[in-house]
């Protein structure tokens, strides 16, 4: 044969089985235009940016998100949260080539649900205003902060297929009244509730800030675990509020009391 060619569905079982091996896709890549996408593919699953420098990199690299590789992305990771701004997500910003992302983490160097316990960073209230919505596939959201914003809530429920959820943090800001159970006023309510059916990871002011927000969607909350860390006596009841919220979905119980303090772990018979 002159011009021998794989089937495309070999070539796709062959590249499928590297997607561990970085090193290999990046060869892959350059054997044929046509081996491209399907590397990609597994290039760009996980995409993280921890530095500024790592941020401004992929916007040199990749300045039009029509022909960025961010399409490949199943997950995002920013944790020089500060560096991105609402213009990031507008027309021609970067932010936009991650519509197809299904997990997101912010805040720290960001990995999947009960693993977020380092680098808790400050969140200011201009933080998150760029991530609203910007992947209608979130299923995943991980957010490692020294305190919260009342804006937190209002970004959560942009992911309309939101299912697991984590948010790490010690407080809300100061000016939202953290020496104390939570006054917060009504928060807007989406026009979709999330499906919020996964996990839910709150410590402390996430405890505060989030729970009755979650309790007050129309839809419900109908998380199948949750993790639960209290900081102060005023979340045990927000605690108990939110394990009744879930009673009839609920399959697995860890409360800690405080990090001195009982954990309760429970997990229903089979």
């Amino acid at each position: 044969m002159s011009n021998p060619r794989l089937p495309a569905e070999t070539l796709d079982h062959i590249v499928d089985l590297l997607h561990d091996a970085k090193s290999a896709l990046r060869n892959c890549c350059l054997v044929s235009k046509s081996w491209i996408p399907r590397t990609r593919k597994h290039l760009f699953a996980d995409i993280g940016f921890h530095t500024v420098r790592n941020l401004e990199s992929w916007k040199e690299t990749f300045p039009d998100p029509l022909t960025s590789p961010a399409h490949y992305a199943q997950s995002l990771s920013v944790s020089c949260t500060h560096a991105v701004t609402p213009a990031d997500a507008e027309e021609g910003g970067w932010l936009r080539g991650f519509s197809r992302a299904v997990h997101l983490g912010l805040g720290s160097s960001a990995s999947p649900p009960s693993r977020l316990r380092v680098s808790l960073t400050p969140l200011h209230k201009s933080s998150l205003i760029p991530y609203h919505g910007f992947s209608p596939a979130i299923r995943s959201l991980c957010m490692a902060f020294a305190f919260l914003s009342p804006e937190t809530f209002d970004f959560i429920i942009s992911f309309p297929l939101l299912e697991d959820l984590t948010v790490i943090t010690y407080g809300t800001l100061p000016d939202e009244g953290s020496g104390g159970p939570d006054r917060s006023s009504a928060v807007t309510q989406p026009p979709n509730s999330p499906t919020l059916t996964g996990s839910l990871e709150l410590s402390r002011g996430g405890i505060k800030t989030l729970t009755r927000p979650l309790l007050s969607l129309p839809g419900g909350i109908h998380f199948r675990k949750l993790i639960l860390t209290c900081g102060r006596e005023w979340d045990i009841p927000l605690t108990t509020a939110l394990v009744d919220g879930c009673s009839h979905t609920l399959e697995s119980l860890d409360v800690a009391c405080s990090s001195d303090g009982p954990q309760v772990q429970h997990s229903p018979p089979d």
